[in-house]
């Protein structure tokens, strides 16, 4: 039983070994052996890559009967293949042999074999080979990257390269710190923008050129215009705007608080005053926007108004101080003032002071004026006010006053006289009579007798009887009426010249005096009451 299982145990051996033996390499019939190392190479495009075959239980001279094909090559000698002629190199011993191929490319991508001239061998045995891929670099790039993003590039290949190399980074050509197969930007500005490139330290093998698209708001403004210097009325005006931002942005032109244009550029033709102001620009993206400084645009016009402001109403006092002042809705650089009548100016300024007499009354204007015309204002009169005159006026109207009192309370006294005479004759009239007095004195209702004897019924001597008293006739010198009359202004007596004492009548003073000297005799005489 235990030789049983020694042979059993030697037997499982030889199989694991047989099983070895044709992984590694080639098992030939009389036991040598091929094995290749590495089986399988991923290498850069444009790079050179070495691939290695050594011989178990077999001693030949490699360096004359060994040689490399493929299947591109129709199991022949590289060597004699054209395409590979100029890039293929053979090294080895007895033990080992070696091919070295230069500069590969994708086309390069097959099964090398390890072969040999012996006739031997040929046809004898079937191999593996080794399994050659190529690729390129690529940098890869996040598809959508904002401005304050962790981004990472990263320099790729599609195998896994076999021989790790050294990466090195370039932005739009110039060259980068880093040194891995990765380069990160934490956080990304808009600095980082541009075109990158990873490459292979110290071999001439680098990626193609991909770009890093980093999206931003606006980040600065800025507006022109154009053409510079002075803006005159009529000519055409263009307003740019420039503003840093990706992805581009959208122009909008404001005025004060409202839109007046969009785009880029703002152009006005036949510009006019009304033009004139402050002018932003606001750019805008997805991600923000942005306000301009204000540009002020200032054209210039010739005067189209003008006004004229005075420190007086048109009358003032000879002796008084005047000043005119000038405006207008230009930029004037002149303002002068004329006198009409004259032909020289009387003042060159804005304003114009002077002092009132009979030289300077008068009519004013102003004449305004700049580099683009000028403009004439309405003439103001600056006249001297008669003093004197004004003041007889007051004066006169003074007195007229005074007089019409005088006579309202002469009248009231006569009606109050009346009256009480009226009371008094029907005290004295017929008791037959009618009471009414209208009727007694009706001559269609009475008869000439009754009319008679009422009328003869009045003392004739009665002093009361206002209207006897009042009779020229029947008064003497000493009554009052005569002294009324004297006391009483002629019609010819004017208002001004009771004012004046050289003309002024006798009867003005007998008024002055009968006035502030009349007693109760007075009203006696006059048959009434003092008041």
């Amino acid at each position: 039983m235990t030789v049983a299982l020694l042979i059993s145990l030697r037997m499982s051996l030889t199989v694991s070994l047989l099983v070895l033996i044709f992984i590694s390499g080639v098992v030939a019939q009389d036991g040598w052996a091929v094995h290749y190392n590495p089986k399988y190479i991923c290498a850069l495009n444009g790079s050179t890559v070495t691939m290695k075959c050594m011989y178990r239980y077999l001693v030949i001279d490699s360096s004359q009967n060994s040689f490399w094909s493929t299947i591109r090559s129709s199991d022949e000698d590289l060597l004699n293949d054209p395409y590979y002629r100029d890039r293929v190199q053979y090294h080895g011993d007895q033990q080992q042999s070696t091919l070295r191929l230069m500069n590969v490319t994708e086309k390069d991508q097959s099964t090398y074999h390890c072969r040999y001239k012996d006739d031997r061998f040929r046809g004898r045995y079937r191999d593996r080979g080794v399994d050659l891929s190529v690729t390129d670099l690529q940098v890869e790039v996040p598809e959508r990257v904002i401005e304050g993003d962790k981004v990472t590039l990263t320099c790729k290949t599609t195998c896994s390269l076999t021989v790790q190399p050294t990466f090195t980074w370039y932005r739009n050509g110039r060259y980068l710190s880093s040194s891995t197969d990765q380069l990160h930007l934490q956080p990304v500005s808009r600095k980082d923008a541009g075109r990158y490139r990873c490459a292979v330290l110290g071999q001439d093998l680098r990626s193609p050129e991909v770009t890093l698209n980093v999206r931003y708001g606006p980040k600065s403004i800025s507006v022109s215009i154009s053409p510079s210097g002075k803006i005159v009325e009529g000519s055409s005006v263009t307003l740019t705007c420039s503003s840093d931002a990706n992805p581009p942005v959208e122009y909008n032109w404001i005025k004060g608080t409202t839109i007046v244009g969009k785009g880029k550029t703002y152009t006005m033709k036949e510009i006019s005053s009304v033009d004139s102001g402050q002018y932003k620009c606001r750019s805008s993206n997805e991600h923000g926007e942005k306000l301009s400084e204000a540009l002020t645009l200032n054209v210039l016009y010739p005067p189209k108004s003008i006004s004229v402001s005075f420190t007086f109403s048109g009358e003032t006092l000879e002796g008084s101080s005047v000043t005119l002042t000038c405006s207008s809705d230009a930029t004037v650089q002149n303002y002068t003032w004329f006198k009409e009548g004259e032909s020289s100016p009387v003042g060159p300024r804005k304003s114009y002071s002077f002092i009132v007499d009979s030289k300077s009354s008068g009519w004013y204007y102003c004449l305004a004026q700049n580099d683009h015309g000028s403009i004439k204002s309405a003439a103001v009169p600056v006249i001297i006010k008669e003093y004197s005159i004004i003041l007889y006026v007051v004066v006169g109207v003074g007195l007229c006053g005074v007089a019409t009192l005088i006579a309202v309370v002469f009248l009231m006294n006569k009606k109050m006289k009346k009256k009480r005479t009226m009371e008094e004759d029907d005290q004295n009239v017929d008791p037959n009579a009618k009471d009414d007095t209208y009727t007694a004195l009706d001559p269609v209702s009475r008869s000439s007798d009754d009319l008679y004897n009422t009328l003869a019924n009045v003392d004739p001597n009665a002093k009361d009887d206002t209207y006897t008293a009042l009779d020229p006739m029947s008064r003497s010198s000493d009554d009052v009426y005569n002294t009324l009359a004297t006391v009483h202004c002629s019609p010819s007596d004017d208002l001004y010249s009771a004012l004046d004492p050289q003309s002024r009548s006798p009867e003005y003073d007998t008024l002055a005096v009968s006035e502030s000297t009349c007693t109760d005799e007075c009203f006696v005489a006059a048959g009434t009451d003092r008041l």
